[in-house]
């Protein structure tokens, strides 16, 4: 027979692995796939605030007009809304600052690239937690004509 120890150690364990396990979306940008045509997806970083990351957790946010740029040799992301953390006062930051990716060299060199090169454009797909680090899922997009999304529409409706 277990303790009341070891039992009570094995449900914090339990839920530390649940809590931590997989990823929970937190904002999606449905726009975005009705607007471009997904050429190439990434996953980055955030570099965030303590209280930005509170009101993620809290599933606020919005990626309605977020875009990614790249200056410098480091790659941000534009107009995301992270709205304030209801209980930090000071400590909030903008609402629509620009915010920090967390990539490697060489992906934010073959994002420049190619941004510059055919003229695509960077937009968020999607913000996530993947354990207890905040992820945002980018992608290289181009944008759909008329036609397009009338065949997209038609596609998705059709039996």
């Amino acid at each position: 027979m277990k303790s009341r120890v070891s039992r009570e150690e094995q449900k914090r364990d339990a839920r530390s692995a649940a809590k931590n396990a997989g990823t929970r979306p937190i904002a999606t940008n449905r726009r975005a796939f009705h607007e471009y045509h997904v050429e190439e997806k990434l996953e980055a970083g955030l570099a965030l605030t303590g209280t930005e990351v509170k009101s993620l957790r809290e599933g606020k946010a919005s990626l309605q007009d977020g875009y990614v740029a790249v200056e410098g040799g480091e790659a941000w992301l534009w107009n995301v809304h992270i709205p304030p953390y209801t209980a930090g006062s000071w400590n909030n930051v903008d609402p629509k600052r620009k915010r920090k990716l967390l990539l490697h060299r060489r992906e934010i060199q073959r994002l420049a690239s190619r941004i510059q090169k055919s003229g695509a454009t960077c937009v968020p797909l999607t913000l996530y937690f993947k354990g207890p680090r905040a992820k945002a899922e980018i992608a290289l997009v181009t944008g759909k004509k008329l036609h397009d999304k009338r065949e997209t529409i038609r596609r998705r409706e059709a039996p």
